[in-house]
């Protein structure tokens, strides 16, 4: 009789842990895929003057798994011609993003940009110049553009020209 009663309230435990949701699989999280850019020669300083909060690294997005596209940014380290390279390392959307804008806020206020086009391929880069003035004093943001034409932030942080191990 006692064991009967242990398998009804085991039962009845069970179908709670159904009810209440308890048992459904958690949702997989995506995962950013990289994607590649082809260089454009072209980067043309234009004067800037720059606000605290323009020279702040704000929030990134990720474009949807499909689309995704992986970047890497960093300096030269070579002090006579300082430059920031943001390289394209590849992903599932490097075939379909059209477009990669790269603009640099300098520590004296100056912005550069550069573009990356279609068709990307991976190791497609640009180079951009930077002050040399040591520390987190030039803000790199990257935006990839998506099939649809939406701009979307992929990348937004202080990039030294120089890293010391």
């Amino acid at each position: 009789m006692n064991t009967r009663w242990v398998f009804s309230l085991f039962v009845v435990l069970v179908l709670l842990l159904v009810a209440a949701g308890c048992t459904q699989p958690a949702t997989p999280v995506a995962t950013p895929v990289p994607t590649a850019v082809e260089t454009i020669a072209t980067a043309t300083p234009a004067p800037v003057t720059t606000t605290l909060a323009s020279s702040t690294p704000g929030p990134t997005q990720t474009l949807p798994g499909p689309w995704g596209i992986d970047v890497q940014v960093e300096g030269n380290g070579f002090s006579p011609d300082p430059q920031i390279i943001t390289t394209v390392r590849g992903g599932r959307g490097y075939s379909v993003i059209p477009l990669i804008d790269v603009t640099v806020t300098r520590a004296d206020g100056k912005v550069e940009t550069g573009v990356i086009r279609k068709p990307l391929k991976i190791g497609d880069s640009v180079s951009l110049p930077v002050t040399n003035a040591m520390g987190n004093v030039n803000r790199v943001e990257v935006w990839a553009t998506s099939p649809q034409g939406d701009k979307v932030k992929i990348f937004d942080d202080y990039v030294p020209f120089r890293t010391y191990n």
